[in-house]
């Protein structure tokens, strides 16, 4: 190998480790194409159809371009005689078999000169002077990808890649005999070593260009600055097993003669951008896997289960230990009719969804076995009064006993515990005083507190006549005109108890407080 092509491959070598530690550092967008159809060819549509229905666990391979590449650069002879740099251009197709590995025919054309120290003759056609050579190749390479399977990066910006194939080199040697410049053909090619030889005939029927097998093998970088162009830089060795490209062969070297040649290529991407990918070797096949794992889409959109469910509760039949729940009864997670109270009675049979556990075992329709408590006993009787004075008044079947001119007669009294905050139950006994009210317009309400003579009860007194009015007034619209506020009446009864009394007087609707200071102590 001479001086030049030892520095060139040294250059070559600097350029390509540094372009590697570039391409690896290069942040690629990612791209999706498992679910279009229309890049799939037509012998993969089965395989789209699998997978886009779950069958297979594998998307079809997407139908990609195929990239048409023209390099230029210098050829460079390793042989046994000193030659100059020549100029040499390569013509190539490229087609992806998978995301790695690709195939790319080509056809070159490379073509170099140069002469010995010193003439040299030994005799037959082993003579040594000035020579031109021209070499026309053609064969194909494969192509193995070093950098598109990423892990940490989407689609890479530079390919990396090494080259190894066969072909053939069609040489073609003329030497300068009578070093005047006047090149002629030589036709002492051996022929072994060689496919043969073709071209214009000598006297003994020779041909003028030799037919000499190759082994290929270099490698290269390209950068991709659009979806259809790249870039690239490459270096190729084409070896034979032939000794005469420079038409001579020493006795002091028994290596066979070479082809280096180092080229800047542009590549252009055929095909149409709605048929066909970017070939394979820019496509990073994890963009998938990963896309999938940050926000799936093919499992969300086509994974389509199926569960029974005969009763419609919402609890699949594997898991349902209650499978006949009739339409529209909540369940819980185990298909089970709810049960509030656990008494054994589902809540949709249940009359009393909330039996105290001390009142267990509950009858057939849930309710508890247990002594109706004084408290609820009076508020059920004042309810049911209420409930059959409102009927009368809608009836007009009402007989009015009391109250001067005014109809609203046995009105409940409302029982506190030790706070001034009404319960439920007190509010549903104010609803029905409401509806009362205002089928009796012309009527007032005494709202009477029983307080101890202290400040504390007198306070808390006010405190619970005021949040009856308060409630009537905000949640049941009564003018509070129509209220008169009796905190400390001097009639004598139960403290906890606020009484209520239909009446045609005249009263204020409300006092001042007689210890804001004590308000909500218990």
């Amino acid at each position: 190998m001479n001086m030049f092509t030892k520095k060139t491959a040294t250059l070559f070598a600097i350029a390509f480790a540094m372009f590697s530690t570039t391409a690896f550092a290069q942040n690629g967008d990612t791209a999706k194409y498992w679910n279009n159809s229309a890049v799939v060819a037509k012998k993969n549509a089965q395989a789209f159809n699998e997978f886009a229905t779950n069958s297979s666990i594998y998307p079809a391979r997407p139908r990609d371009m195929w990239e048409i590449g023209l390099g230029v650069g210098v050829s460079t002879m390793s042989g046994d005689l000193r030659n100059a740099p020549g100029f040499g251009y390569t013509l190539t197709a490229r087609k992806s078999l998978s995301h790695i590995f690709s195939l790319r025919p080509y056809a070159s054309f490379y073509n170099t000169k140069g002469a010995p120290d010193a003439p040299i003759t030994a005799g037959g056609f082993t003579e040594a002077v000035a020579f031109k050579t021209r070499s026309w190749g053609l064969g194909v390479d494969i192509i193995g990808s070093l950098n598109t399977i990423r892990s940490y990066r989407g689609n890479p910006k530079f390919n990396v890649y090494l080259l190894a194939g066969f072909g053939v080199l069609i040489n073609q040697v003329k030497k300068d005999y009578l070093a005047n410049g006047n090149y002629v053909n030589w036709y002492n090619y051996p022929t072994f070593n060689t496919i043969g030889n073709i071209g214009d005939k000598d006297a003994q029927g020779r041909g003028k260009k030799a037919i000499v097998p190759c082994f290929n093998a270099g490698g290269g970088i390209a950068y991709k600055f659009s979806d259809r162009f790249n870039l690239g830089l490459e270096t190729k060795n084409s070896l034979t097993n032939y000794d005469y490209l420079d038409g001579f062969s020493s006795q002091f070297s028994n290596a066979f003669d070479a082809y280096w040649f180092t080229s800047v290529r542009l590549n252009y991407n055929i095909g149409k951008k709605d048929k066909r990918v970017q070939p394979l070797w820019w496509i990073n096949p994890n963009n998938y896997v990963y896309n999938e794992l940050n926000n799936p889409q093919h499992l969300k959109n086509k994974l389509k289960v199926k569960l029974d469910d005969a009763d419609g509760d919402g609890v699949t039949d594997q898991f349902d230990q209650e499978p006949n729940t009739p339409a529209g009864v909540a369940v819980d997670s185990h298909g089970r009719a709810i049960d509030s109270d656990g008494d054994g009675i589902p809540d949709y049979k249940d009359k009393e969804l909330l039996t105290r556990q001390e009142c267990f075992p509950a009858n057939a329709d849930g309710v508890g076995q247990c002594p109706e408590s004084t408290c609820c006993k009076t508020v059920r009787e004042q309810t049911e009064i209420l409930q059959r004075t409102i009927d009368s008044i809608k009836n007009g079947t009402l007989v009015v006993k009391g109250g001067g001119n005014c109809g609203l007669d046995n009105l409940p009294s409302i029982v506190f515990g030790s706070g001034s905050s009404l319960s439920r139950d007190n509010m549903r006994l104010l609803d029905a005083v409401a509806t009362q009210m205002k089928n009796t317009p012309t009527c007032k309400v005494k709202v009477i507190g029983h307080p101890e003579a202290n400040k504390a009860s007198q306070q808390k007194a006010y405190d619970r006549v005021a949040s009856i009015i308060k409630y009537l007034v905000e949640k049941q619209s009564i003018s509070e005109s129509r209220f008169i506020f009796a905190y400390d009446a001097g009639v004598s009864g139960d403290g906890n108890t606020i009484d209520l009394q239909g009446t045609t007087e005249d009263g204020p609707n409300t006092v001042p407080a007689p210890a804001q200071h004590l308000s909500g102590k218990k």
